[in-house]
Order: structure tokens, then C-alpha cells, then sequence
């Protein structure tokens, strides 16, 4: 198992790796013993649990890692020398197609260097065949693949400002970029190595669809889409490349599963889910608004896409009130042509009367490294920039109301819109708060300080992005709800900011869930949290 940083911020879960021929295992061994020790509460319906958990906050010691190989035969253990610097991660470890040489990805503390290095566990040596560095931080992914002729391996980088696909020999000289453009790979899918090819999903025709490519792997060569424009593919291709698992769906039609040939030539279905007359959704599908996808300028002019849902009839003179749904923060992208069973809320509030808006701003993913670094050692600054933005296109409207705008969000979402109301209330007149963070010294270490640092080199910064500083900004109707067994947003982020309002004798609405963790599931929970934010909205905007 892995340790907790690397669960739940690297994507790593396991702690061991077989080689191909199942003569060694790489493994890690950790040592907590450095890690804070805090109490951690969860509140119940009729009890309050509490846990003894080693969490690595924010500044502090993360765990001491070492990465050793045994070999099976003999279980004798050699240790892999790490380095001088102990304050250090193992993102990620993979044998090499000759069994004896062991990859694994080094990343320093402040996540600016990334190496990968190559152990031959025959003769104790090793190299780095590559190292990525960046003046922001780097972006760990899985999109490493060794080819079978042992000599050459493909791997993914952003290095000139999108992640693209690079070819590079065994010992560790690139051979050719891959793919490039002003567009992302979002991963690398497979390698046909006796054609040639390269599988990969990417953006390359539009921000908001996933689609699958084909590329030559050794020469120069034009990049194919494969699947269907119009929908968002999640695809998985067989180990022989010849078919591939086609998971599509768009912004109003579910998500179906077919087995399509490597050109895209449709074989069978595996899960059709036809929208005929014994599907759940028919009878409400005439009543689902096609939403209105476009883009708006950033202050430093980069483009930022927004989609907007409208309620069918839009009457004129008629003044509508706006519910801005945010999450806003990194590695997450909201507008997409994909579906989403959150859409059906969004539906459901433009039947009510509500024009929903959303939009991607600045520090969000799948738009280039540049993008996403304007949010670095600053958090709730041009996020904020940029959703403001977004309401002046609002007022540019005629048919909405300027003055019963809203915003609602969840986890960093529930922080902009925190951070929304308490700096811009003269563009937001209410908001509804989901579980947010509050305060960035509570979160852990690998995530924290990937955005904002180290406390110690940027504690303004720190304290800047928190939301207290601003709370006393808050003019229009709040409500915060927060699950009281969270264990990923503590709920100690909402105690801290209520204690701050009620200090300061601001007035707010709250809405606690027991024994609900971070993202509030089940039925009932749900069903309770969504007429509730719809009751809010509709108190405080006059909606019958």
C-alpha cells in the first residue's frame, strides 16, 4: 500500500511492483514516524468517532521513503540509492521489457525537478534518463511505455507549454517529438510497434471533447482522429491494438460503451443504453435545453470557454435570475461536451426560471501549462478575475437579471465561492459555499505546496489565499454546507470560518450533514443538499 500522499495526490496506489518474468519486486518502505500526528473527528448522528491519523500538513515533514528490489530466489533485498536529499517523493515505478532494470520517477519537494531514473538491478548501477524541470511545478502522469524492442520508450512531457508525446532510446536520448501543437494529449492509449503507431487521446480539434488519435511512432506523419466528432470519447484499446472499448457520451445524451475495429468501424455494442421508450431519461428529453457553449477573453487574453444553459422559453423583457456553478481550480475541467449526471440539476434549475452558467477559468486543466500556471503561489486571485469576467458577459445579456446573479460550487468550488462573495459582492448578490477550504495550512503537503510553496518561502501567499482576510467583504445571502465526517476537506475548514462570521457578526446559513464525508453520497443526502441550495436561491432571488 501506498502512503498517504502519494493515494491521494500522485494517483500511486500500490507500493510494489512485479517485474515482467516475476523474478523481483520493487517496493517501497516508509517510515511515518516524521509525520504530525493529529485527531481527527467525525460527527455522527448519535456518536462522534475519533482518529489518530499521521497527516502530512502543509510546511511539515512528509514520510522518509526508501525503494529497494528483492529477488525472489534467494530474498535477498538491495536498497536504491535515493540520494543525499531524504525530503523527496517516488511518484511513480515501472520495470524496463529486459526485467533487470527497474524506472522510477523522482520528484524533489518542491515538485519543480522531475527525473526518471533507470537501476539496473544486476549490477547495482543507475542513470537519469531524463529530467523535466519547471519555475511552476510539474504534472505527474501514467504515460510511460517501454516498447518490446528494448530499446526505445515513449513519454509524455510539457515542455514547451502542452503535454505532447516524445520518443526516446533506452539510454535516455530523445529521438523525436511525438506530437505537438497548441492542444493536450490527455493520455497515452497504446503502441503498435510492428505498424508503427501510436495510440493516444487528446484535444487536438477541440478543448471539449476527448478524442482518440493515431501517429507514426519513428517518422514524421499527420495525426488521424479516429472516433466521432460531436461526443467525448473515454476509450480503452485491446493489447493486440487491432480494437478498441469506445465509452462516448455529449452534454445530453448518457454514455454508451461499443467495441469498434482500430479505424473506428463500429462492431458491436457492449452497452448501447439507446434512449428509446423504456429508457429513464426519454420522457424528460424534450425538455432538456441544448446548452450554448462559447468563450471570453481573459485580462492577459488567453481564452477561457464557458457554457451556458437557458431556460426554454426566454420571454422578451423578461429579467432572469443566474445560478454560476464554479469549480475553478486546478486538474479539473467543467465545460466539456460530455455527460455528467450533475448536468440534470442544471437542467432542472433552467426549468425553474434560472439561466446556468459556467466557465473554466484561468488555473483550470486541459488548456496548456500557461494556462494553469497564472494560479501559482496565489490561489483566489485570477480565478476570481476571471469569474467576474464572466458576469460582465452575463450583464451583456438581455435577458438576464444583474442583480440576482448567484454562484455555487463544491470543494474548490465551495472556495471560489467563498472567495467570490467576499471580494466580489457587487457581482455576485448570493452564493452557496459546498465543503470548501478555508484555510490552505490545513491541506497536505504534495497538493498544497505544488500551487502555493512552501509556507516558509511564501507565506503571504498563504495567508493571502486563505479566505479569512476577506471575510468582512461579504454583503449578500451565504450558506455553507459541509459534511461532518469529512475526511479530505476536514470540517474544521467550516468551524474556522464559522467562528470568524459570528465574530464579526456577520449574518450566514449553514447546513451540516452527519456522518456525510466529502462528497456527500446517497440518496437521501443528496436529494436533502440540492432542495436545499434550490430553496436558497430561491428565497433570496424572489423565484416562486
Amino acid at each position: 500500500m501506498a502512503e498517504f500522499v502519494a493515494q491521494e495526490e500522485m494517483g500511486r496506489m500500490t507500493g510494489y511492483w512485479w517485474s515482467g518474468d516475476e523474478s523481483k519486486i520493487a517496493f517501497t518502505r516508509i517510515d511515518e514516524s516524521p509525520v504530525e500526528e493529529a485527531i481527527r473527528n467525525e460527527i455522527y448522528a448519535e456518536e462522534v468517532k475519533l482518529f489518530n491519523q499521521r497527516y502530512p500538513f502543509t510546511g511539515t515533514n512528509n514520510v522518509k521513503i526508501q525503494l529497494g528490489v528483492v529477488t525472489i530466489n534467494d530474498q535477498s533485498v538491495d536498497w536504491v540509492d535515493l540520494g543525499k536529499d531524504d525530503d523527496i517523493y517516488i511518484a511513480r515505478a515501472k520495470w524496463l521489457e529486459d526485467d533487470k532494470t527497474l524506472s522510477y520517477q523522482w520528484q524533489d519537494r518542491s515538485q519543480h525537478t522531475l527525473e526518471l531514473r533507470f537501476y539496473n538491478s544486476d549490477t547495482k548501477e543507475q542513470k537519469v534518463a531524463l529530467t523535466e524541470t519547471s519555475d511552476t511545478w510539474i504534472n505527474l502522469h501514467f504515460d510511460l511505455q517501454f516498447l518490446k524492442d528494448k530499446k526505445h520508450f515513449v513519454w509524455a512531457s510539457e515542455r514547451n507549454g502542452f503535454k505532447h508525446l516524445y520518443l526516446y532510446r533506452s539510454n535516455g536520448k530523445l529521438v523525436r517529438q511525438i506530437t505537438n501543437g497548441d492542444w493536450v494529449v490527455d493520455s497515452l492509449k497504446g503502441i503498435d510497434e510492428k505498424k508503427g503507431i501510436v495510440y493516444f487521446a487528446g484535444r487536438k480539434d477541440t478543448a471539449l471533447e476527448s478524442h482518440l488519435y493515431s501517429v507514426p511512432l519513428f517518422k514524421k506523419g499527420d495525426i488521424k482522429r479516429i472516433t466521432e466528432q460531436g461526443q467525448y470519447h473515454n476509450v480503452v484499446i485491446a493489447k493486440d491494438s487491432k480494437t478498441f472499448i469506445d465509452n462516448s457520451s455529449s452534454v445530453n445524451k448518457p454514455g454508451s460503451a461499443a467495441l469498434r475495429n482500430i479505424n473506428g468501424e463500429f462492431i458491436t455494442w457492449l452497452e448501447e443504453n439507446k434512449l428509446d421508450k423504456t429508457h429513464p431519461l426519454t420522457p424528460y428529453l424534450a425538455d432538456l435545453a441544448e446548452p450554448e457553449y462559447g468563450t471570453i477573453k481573459a485580462d492577459d487574453g488567453q481564452v477561457m470557454h464557458y457554457r451556458l444553459f437557458k431556460p426554454a422559453t426566454i420571454n422578451d423583457g423578461k429579467k432572469h435570475p443566474v445560478l454560476v456553478n464554479v469549480y475553478g481550480g486546478p486538474h479539473a475541467q467543467r465545460v466539456t461536451n460530455s455527460w455528467r449526471s450533475k448536468n440534470l440539476y442544471f437542467q432542472y434549475m433552467a426549468q425553474q426560471g434560472y439561466v446556468v452558467f459556467q466557465l473554466d477559468n484561468r488555473g483550470s486543466y486541459n488548456r496548456g501549462k500557461k494556462f494553469e500556471d497564472a494560479i501559482y503561489k496565489h490561489l483566489g486571485v485570477v480565478e476570481v478575475a476571471d469569474q467576474i469576467k464572466g458576469v460582465e458577459f452575463l450583464r451583456t445579456l438581455d435577458y438576464v437579471d444583474p442583480q440576482r446573479i448567484g454562484i455555487y460550487g463544491h470543494s474548490y468550488g465551495g472556495y471560489m465561492a467563498l472567495m467570490t462573495m467576499f471580494k466580489a459582492g457587487d457581482y455576485f448578490q448570493a452564493g452557496v459555499s459546498g465543503a470548501p477550504v478555508t484555510d490552505w495550512a490545513l491541506y497536505d503537503t504534495h497538493y498544497t505546496e505544488r500551487y502555493l510553496g512552501h509556507p516558509e518561502t511564501n507565506a503571504k501567499g498563504y495567508t493571502d489565499s486563505a479566505v479569512f482576510p476577506y471575510a468582512d467583504g461579504l454583503k449578500g445571502p451565504l450558506m455553507i454546507y459541509h459534511g461532518m465526517a469529512d475526511d479530505n476537506v476536514l470540517f474544521t475548514h467550516a468551524t474556522k470560518l464559522f467562528k470568524q462570521l459570528q465574530d464579526n457578526e456577520k449574518q450566514f446559513e449553514m447546513m451540516t450533514y452527519p456522518g456525510s464525508k466529502h462528497s456527500l453520497r446517497g440518496k437521501s443526502v443528496q436529494t436533502h443538499l440540492h432542495q436545499t441550495i434550490t430553496s436558497f436561491f430561491n428565497r433570496h432571488f424572489d423565484v416562486k
